[in-house]
């Protein structure tokens, strides 16, 4: 690999370095449970000492009936090996080492009936579980970890928000079982919007505000940054959301619709043939057609009552026979009563599979 190539890639690794909580974590992997049973899970962009996902299932590996369980990291983390030092004297060279971790058994290695990290870092040190040297730097798409996607049942972590794309894509590619952390963003990129749509991918539980630990360079911000009273810094992210194609309860929720259409109630776009729903509280129980609703749908999505016609603007929008409106934007777009132009901000066009008869 090229120097340049190599800092970079270093570089975009320290930028996207948020450390979930241990709540937030649990909060959602207590719907999956299920899944679980007799897998090999991958956690291919976390420390094992430092990651709260490895920590996740490595407490809990008997409880959920794990196969196995794999983590990597990578080169570039600033605090990798700073809590529990694995190779040599602990040195800057020794903790910034990439490794990966294997867990096979987690059991009481004291004798005081319980399992903490201490038992799991005692199992590494007898060999009963592994932990090796990587050879390369760890980055998720390297010929060695790539290796240990493919031999992988379930993927589960946060991964690097600047390589969020790229990162599904490799999974989808592999035909991999996945719960992951992603920027609410990512719903409406050109390579993941089609698999939500395709019912390939979806939301998972929770979406919103999310607080995450950040490495001690991490540099201020005036928003949503902060350091508590142990000087640990934290970054709060507005719109997170996680991402699985792990089927769980919440997906066959079906929506209570109350609403029925009356036009004044619902303008028509100017460029598109549908209607404009601004809550997703106020779908219509009757109307048959296209309907663009607020992203946030997507948290309610039910694909055995609902089809993802497309997206709102853009090329994808394109697609689906969406011109450009007063603007010249590829963009929803309908007009008020007093004749201006509105264009709705992150609509995505439904429709609704089971329409009622329309009251006479």
């Amino acid at each position: 690999m090229a120097k340049n190539e190599a800092l970079g890639r270093a570089k975009d690794a320290r930028q996207d370095e948020f450390y979930t909580q241990l709540a937030d974590i649990e909060n959602e992997l207590r719907h999956y449970r299920p899944h679980f049973k007799g897998k090999t899970v991958l956690c291919n962009c976390d420390d094992p000492y430092e990651s709260n996902f490895f920590k996740y299932f490595a407490l809990n590996f008997n409880k959920l009936r794990l196969k196995r369980l794999v983590a990597t990291c990578y080169s570039g983390s600033s605090i990798t090996g700073t809590q529990l030092p694995l190779f040599g004297d602990g040195t800057e060279e020794d903790r910034r080492t990439p490794y990966k971790a294997i867990v096979t058994s987690v059991h009481d290695t004291t004798g005081e009936g319980g399992i903490d990290m201490l038992d799991v870092a005692e199992l590494f040190r007898t060999g009963e579980n592994t932990i090796e040297m990587l050879e390369g730097d760890g980055d998720f798409r390297s010929a060695e970890c790539m290796a240990l996607l493919d031999e992988a049942d379930i993927v589960v972590t946060n991964p690097p928000f600047s390589l969020i794309r790229e990162y599904i894509t490799t999974l989808i590619e592999h035909e991999k079982s996945f719960v992951v952390i992603a920027p609410q963003s990512a719903t409406k990129y050109k390579e993941t919007f089609p698999l939500i749509r395709e019912n390939r991918m979806w939301l998972g539980y929770d979406s919103g505000d999310m607080a995450f630990c950040v490495p001690d360079d991490y540099e201020p911000r005036e928003t949503r940054y902060w350091q508590d009273e142990s000087g640990q810094k934290w970054r709060s992210m507005g719109n997170i959301c996680w991402l699985t194609n792990l089927d769980i309860k919440k997906r066959h929720e079906e929506m209570i619709l109350f609403r029925r259409y009356k036009p004044e109630d619902y303008p028509s776009y100017t460029n598109f043939d549908g209607i404009d729903v601004a809550k997703a509280s106020d779908i219509p129980c009757d109307y048959p057609g296209n309907m663009g609703v607020p992203i946030t749908f997507m948290n309610q999505y039910n694909p055995d009552q609902f089809e993802i016609v497309g997206l709102g603007e853009g090329d994808l929008a394109k697609e689906i026979g969406i011109t450009r409106n007063h603007e010249g934007r590829t963009k929803l777009e309908y007009q008020a009563p007093d004749g201006s132009f509105k264009r709705p901000y992150a609509r995505i066009v439904i429709r609704n599979l089971h329409p009622e008869e329309p009251q006479r």
